[in-house]
């Protein structure tokens, strides 16, 4: 099967493709005019819509290198009888290790504590009194979305005592630790995104909702940025009135100006699932979409009318 990827993917599974061009250059331009007979398609955050498809009129299948497809129109390749993949469940592990990374991070000031060290100026912070962070141990974790990821950070928040409530689409009980939305903010000391990005969930954090939270909470995002007003949120920031560790951005790879100069904020690019296991992960699942595709066999992890719905 003739496929076109954006990108040559790490781990061994690549290998086992017999027909794969990685196209370079800006994408979409890269594909000229047309690719006619190109059957299968790797992408990983580029943008795929009616404009790319009509350039692959032979397309069968998009491969999303990644769980969130929301770059890809699920709903036009549908129309035209283009099946969609994603890479969900390897990720998992590797991404809710971030998200705890980012709240330390952001709750202990531990990328200020390293930039002061670096510029020499240990000693003079130290004399004006001590460099104080904000608890981790014991403090209240607001979960948004109780999915894989989501179940998989509210593991990690046992081992450090904290008080976990939880967020979804699906009412829960209370003394499970379930809140509407806006009381888990009003609630939670740190709170952390893991929504998929869709019309209901973008810009679901809003300038209003982003003023519940408490003074000195935290904010973490490794789903998508768009889910967050976040021009209210770096003006938040600038007050500093809260903190974040943010993985995501609206813009990628742009990252709002007045970001970078603030203390209380940990920048990191997109890189949830970045580690050489996790990565290698997905290449697999991607590969045995592929060859199922080839073969005529059932798809390992097609994305379901259901979610393509969820995206319209």
């Amino acid at each position: 099967m003739k496929t076109l990827a954006t990108l040559r993917l790490p781990g061994p599974a690549w290998e086992e493709l017999r027909e794969v061009q990685v196209i370079e250059g800006p994408w979409p331009d890269a594909l000229g005019a047309g690719r006619p007979g190109v059957e299968a398609l790797v992408v990983a955050n580029e943008v795929v819509d009616d404009g790319v498809l009509d350039r692959l009129p032979d397309l069968r299948l998009v491969a999303n290198y990644g769980v969130g497809y929301d770059r890809v129109d699920a709903a036009a390749c549908a129309a035209r009888g283009v099946a969609v993949t994603n890479t969900p469940g390897v990720l998992d592990a590797a991404t809710a290790d971030l998200a705890f990374g980012l709240i330390l991070a952001a709750r202990r000031r531990i990328v200020e504590g390293d930039r002061l060290v670096r510029s020499g100026g240990w000693n003079a912070a130290w004399s004006a009194g001590p460099f104080l962070g904000r608890e981790v141990t014991g403090a209240t974790l607001g979960i948004v979305g109780l999915g894989r990821i989501g179940a998989a950070v509210a593991r990690r928040a046992e081992a450090f005592e904290m008080r976990v409530l939880h967020h979804r689409r699906t009412p829960g009980d209370p003394a499970d630790g379930y809140r509407e939305l806006d009381e888990l903010l009003r609630e939670s000391d740190v709170v952390t995104l893991h929504v998929p990005l869709t019309a209901e969930t973008e810009g679901l954090l809003s300038r209003e909702r982003l003023a519940l939270l408490r003074d000195g909470a935290t904010l973490v995002n490794t789903a998508r940025g768009a889910i967050v007003d976040e021009e209210a949120l770096v003006d938040e920031l600038a007050s500093g009135r809260i903190s974040a560790g943010l993985d995501v951005f609206v813009h990628e790879p742009r990252v709002p100006e007045r970001l970078l100069d603030l203390p209380n904020v940990v920048l990191t690019p997109h890189i949830g699932s970045a580690t050489v296991e996790t990565r290698a992960a997905m290449t697999r699942v991607v590969v045995d979409n592929l060859l199922a595709a080839e073969r005529g066999e059932p798809l390992v992890t097609p994305v379901t009318e259901s979610e393509r719905a969820e995206r319209r």
